[in-house]
């Protein structure tokens, strides 16, 4: 078990470390996501930003299965309820994140791969369904900017819903191990951006 666990552990992280957000705008529209954006962030709002609905659509796409296909896969072989399998949900954000080739410097912020990994917790949905509820209701209803916060707010109380909706002790702990990395990689910019803002309403641009 703890093989197989580890097999799919490396195979989310090498999947999490592929760049999809700097690859695929290099290759389709000839861009570097990294060098035109201010954050230097190569995920999939930027792809969209920079290189257009169909760019950004392939990169979300590619996000969302690198972390969906090793935890489906590895939750099909030695299931959700091994703790190891928090190991498992981890890995892909980590990877995407800290990757291989270029560290933190390099990586993104993790959100899209973290609905990824969900997505392959299927059929079981509550956790995705709650990561969406948040996320929604954040960025529509009750308005949090800027978005490091809004990021900051939204994975703790995604975290805190899981444990009151008693979801399996793997899951719980693969979720406060996404919320950790994803936490940490938005610390500098929480540090930076010193003004924070709530608010009622529908979002306007």
């Amino acid at each position: 078990m703890l093989m197989q666990a580890m097999f799919y552990m490396v195979l989310g992280y090498a999947s999490g470390s592929v760049m999809f957000g700097y690859v695929v705008p290099k290759i389709l529209r000839g861009i570097d996501v990294r060098s035109l954006s201010s954050d230097g962030n190569p995920g999939t709002a930027n792809a969209f930003f920079y290189g257009g609905a169909s760019c950004g659509l392939v990169v979300l796409l590619c996000d969302l299965l690198k972390g969906m296909v090793p935890v489906y896969l590895a939750a099909r072989e030695i299931g959700t309820e091994h703790i190891f399998f928090a190991l498992v949900m981890a890995a892909p954000v980590l990877g995407h994140t800290f990757p291989f080739w270029g560290g933190r410097k390099k990586g993104g912020k993790g959100i899209a791969v973290s609905f990824g990994v969900l997505l392959g917790l299927y059929p079981m949905f509550t956790d995705l369904w709650l990561l969406i509820f948040w996320y929604l209701l954040f960025t529509l209803v009750i308005i949090i900017d800027p978005h490091s916060f809004r990021t900051a707010v939204t994975y703790l109380c995604w975290l805190l819903s899981g444990i009151c909706f008693k979801l399996n002790l793997a899951v719980t702990v693969g979720n406060c191990l996404i919320s950790f990395v994803v936490l940490d990689k938005h610390r500098e910019d929480l540090k930076k951006n010193k003004e924070k803002k709530i608010r009622f309403g529908f979002r306007r641009n």
